[in-house]
């Protein structure tokens, strides 16, 4: 034996073939696991990633919320089931009279940014069967109000409250003293409008293109606003029984003190107040 060890004998070149051999495999063993732990390192780091963004993207995205008011009402700032009646009902004219000052305020109201008209999934269907029938007899509905934000309700009562406010006075309640207003049921903290299943319209001839006269103008604070009232001429009684009639034949419920306005019977929020604003904003994605 010397320095360098084993002499290269026939035995011994067997013995080390044999362990080199070995360590190939070994290797190759060892390269593959090494891969196959490297990818599924890769795989957990990209679905950590992932489950991270989606976190991100959650915790970015606002999120409707439901809430009590100060007197105990349900408040919720979620239009998902709402749509606009451009769209569910084409057929409808819309002068969405908040929206304007030509009001019993005298000014936009709160809430209305832009002058579109929404209700909930259910009263849209269900108005695009009245719009249906009456396009058919040669009228077309004209919407003044529909969705109403509880903001714009709010801006009302605070209306109400100012005495010396009697802009309009002339045009909307000249038989009475704004004090009774709240008294009488005209201005209340909460209005079904809000709820989203609520409309006010009336009809627009097609034939002579101006709106049917119904013996009295909208939002209109008196007797003469009652859809039972009759001190009116025949045509113009029987016109508001045009639009009752086909309003109740589909679904809609009637308001004993205004001829214009109708809730959906079935609705499908009767305990809760919306908040959110009429824009395009609480539409979007819809």
């Amino acid at each position: 034996m010397g320095e360098r060890g084993l002499m290269p004998t026939k035995k011994n070149r067997v013995w080390i073939l044999g362990v080199a051999i070995a360590l190939v495999f070994a290797l190759s063993g060892c390269g593959q696991n090494g891969a196959a732990a490297s990818s599924s390192a890769a795989s957990s780091s990209a679905a950590s990633s992932s489950a991270a963004s989606s976190s991100a993207e959650a915790a970015s995205s606002p999120a409707a919320s439901t809430s009590a008011g100060a007197d105990g009402v349900k408040l919720s700032d979620d239009s998902s089931d709402f749509v606009l009646l451009s769209e569910a009902v084409p057929d409808a004219i819309l002068e969405i009279r908040y929206y304007s000052t030509y009001n019993f305020v005298g000014d936009r109201i709160d809430g209305y940014e832009e002058p579109l008209a929404m209700l909930t999934k259910e009263a849209a269907a269900a108005l695009k069967e009245v719009s249906d029938e009456l396009v058919a007899k040669g009228y077309r509905l004209k919407i003044y109000d529909a969705y109403r934000p509880q903001k714009a309700v709010t801006n009302f009562v605070e209306w109400g409250k100012d005495a010396d406010d009697t802009r309009m006075k002339e045009y909307f309640y000249p038989d009475l003293d704004k004090s009774v207003l709240f008294p009488q049921g005209y201005i209340a903290e909460h209005s079904g409008h809000s709820r989203g299943s609520t409309v006010d319209l009336t009809l627009f001839d097609m034939k002579t293109e101006k709106e049917v006269d119904m013996g009295g103008t909208f939002d209109f604070f008196g007797e003469k606003s009652h859809p039972d009232y009759t001190n009116i001429t025949e045509e113009q009684y029987a016109n508001r029984m045009i639009l009752r009639d086909a309003m109740l034949a589909h679904g809609f419920k009637p308001l004993a003190e205004e001829w214009w306005h109708f809730t959906l019977e079935n609705e499908p929020y009767p305990d809760t107040y919306f908040t959110f604003p009429v824009n395009s904003d609480s539409m979007a994605g819809k």
